[in-house]
């Protein structure tokens, strides 16, 4: 029998990897939480916070991996607020940054199940933070682009302002454009912006494991490839780069390591809920 009313659904960021950097609501909300689904791009240490016996439900969402489709995470967070459940969905970085919380939040709300968003620390400012790279600086950078390199085909290439992009007092942010950065580096360059424009690849951002690759647009397509693992991956191009201090060391917080049984715990789960919906 359904409950007279239906549970509620929170979609919450986890921010960029390190789970000191949580937001003190977005803790409340996961150990609150009695269905976590949550995407692989969600740091270590992150659901250590989730109540023991919270049904923790991996969904996916890495660029090329995807283990759910979006239809399925649709229909998965319906059906347990259906059930009179605390639903929490646990993105990477901020929900509203490329995490398509918009339209799970539109899909609910169509559905009668009252959402909520909890902002989290997006990609670029937590890479940025750790490397001490000011993403703006005065008489140097006035302004910050947000871009997105997934999916990024043929049409969507061709579309894409350019131009605009190609601004030099300014800073652009790539998202998943680890794949596409020869793509974006010849593009650039042809729309105007110098070879020698300051470049930086940084992998698992925020975590133990992060990796830095700092180069030219020109040079850093090559260097990352050599450098770099197949990590999540935040570009950033751009003058202000060049502003941040050497040898900026990773920071490690208490929270960063893996929790196996957790893990564990999560992929029993997730076993079970296959098998109970076939």
């Amino acid at each position: 029998m359904l409950p007279d009313l239906p549970g509620t659904v929170q979609l919450v960021g986890a921010g960029p990897g390190d789970p000191d950097l949580l937001t003190l609501a977005a803790v409340r909300a996961i150990k609150r939480a009695d269905v976590i689904l949550y995407d692989h791009l969600v740091g270590d240490g992150v659901l250590e916070f989730a109540d023991v016996d919270a049904l923790l439900i991996a969904v996916g969402k890495r660029a090329g991996r995807h283990s759910m489709k979006q239809v399925e995470i649709n229909a998965l967070l319906l059906n347990h607020a259906m059930l009179g459940r605390d639903v929490v969905r646990l993105k990477g970085g901020d929900p509203l940054m490329f995490g398509r919380a918009g339209e799970e939040a539109e899909y609910l709300r169509r559905h009668g199940v009252a959402v909520s968003i909890i902002p989290g620390v997006t990609a670029a400012l937590g890479c940025a933070a750790a490397a001490q790279i000011p993403l703006t600086l005065r008489g140097v950078s006035r302004s910050i682009q947000f871009v997105t390199a997934h999916c990024l085909d043929e049409d969507a290439t061709n579309a894409m302002d350019w131009g605009r992009l190609a601004n030099p007092d300014g800073t652009l942010a790539i998202y998943m454009g680890r794949s596409q950065l020869p793509v974006f580096s010849a593009k650039l360059i042809e729309a105007g912006l110098s070879p020698d424009t300051p470049a930086a690849a940084i992998e698992n951002g925020t975590r133990p494991d992060e990796r830095r690759c700092f180069a030219t647009l020109e040079t850093l397509p090559a260097r990352a490839a050599a450098e770099l693992g197949d990590g999540p991956t935040l570009v950033m191009i751009g003058a202000v780069i060049d502003h941040r201090p050497p040898d900026t060391p990773v920071q490690v917080s208490g929270h960063a390591r893996t929790n196996h049984a957790r893990v564990n715990q999560a992929r029993a789960n997730q076993a079970r809920e296959r098998a109970a919906a076939g």
